[in-house]
């Protein structure tokens, strides 16, 4: 049997977006194909970039996903698994907020590094938070606003410190230009492998604030019905100590936390209804 469009979804989140793959699976049945699309989508924009050789081609891929929406809404979607899946599942999602989301990654065309935490910051939230809501749209809910902007920017800060050793190797400088030159470094010396322990107090920097976010985050309530949208931000901490015990060494950030960790920590924040 040919699998469906969302299924076909679920299958590829399961090896590219793991966290939001188990996240989905605590919500009921009949939601979460809508969120198999949803991070489908947000899979495939995320890696526009890193997908081409060259960053117009990227910038092409994502005005091709906002035609896609536009023909999603007008009832004739492209003959593409994701397009169909978001088509028989997420068509009336509000779309400026999908459209918010396209942009946010216009800022993974560009080469130069980000200013400093706040601009870091900026773009944390600006890829994760409208996601965030939309999945809880998907679910039929309604979130608190400044919890899911608390949530979803400290899970992005979280997953580009995870991210260090493929951006790195991929000659990509996540971290804040300020926090670099306060330790002498140029972004460009961030690609030399000696240069390691002198990234960790940046990388201290930017994990200290995903933790106070998460803090400010967990101070809030979530409804029973979001909190399947809200469970990825459970992982922070989980991630955060992991991090902690490299050291923040950026060659070692993608600290391993065993599949079984990660399942462990959703059920029990599923459990608790709290991240």
């Amino acid at each position: 049997m040919t699998d469906s469009p969302a299924e076909h979804c679920g299958r590829d989140l399961q090896r590219l977006d793991p966290d939001r793959w188990l996240s989905a699976l605590f919500a009921p049945d009949a939601r979460r194909p809508a969120l198999f699309a949803l991070y489908a989508f947000n899979s495939e924009i995320a890696r526009a970039r890193e997908s081409v050789s060259q960053p117009m081609i990227g910038q092409i891929r994502l005005q091709w996903w906002r035609e896609a929406w536009d023909g999603i809404r007008a009832g004739t979607p492209r003959q593409h698994p994701v397009v169909l899946a978001l088509y028989d599942h997420c068509r009336d999602l509000d779309l400026d907020t999908v459209l918010a989301l396209i942009d946010a990654r216009e800022r993974d065309m560009e080469e130069q590094p980000f200013a400093d935490l706040p601009a870091l910051k900026a773009y944390a939230e600006a890829t994760s938070v409208p996601l965030m809501k939309l999945a809880v749209q998907c679910l039929g809910a309604t979130a608190d606003e400044v919890m899911l902007r608390a949530a979803g920017t400290a899970y992005a800060l979280t997953g580009i410190l995870r991210s260090m050793p493929h951006l790195l190797a991929r000659q990509r400088v996540m971290l804040p230009a300020d926090l670099l030159a306060a330790q002498g470094l140029t972004p460009e010396a961030t690609y030399q492998t000696e240069c390691g322990p002198a990234l960790r107090p940046a990388m201290t920097m930017v994990a200290g604030e995903a933790a106070d976010l998460l803090q400010a985050a967990r101070r809030h309530r979530i409804a029973r019905a979001a909190l399947p949208a809200v469970l990825p931000a459970a992982l922070v901490g989980l991630y955060l100590r992991a991090l902690k015990r490299s050291d923040y060494d950026p060659l070692l950030a993608e600290a391993r936390v065993t599949p079984l960790a990660r399942q462990l920590r959703l059920l029990w924040a599923s459990v608790r209804g709290r991240i």
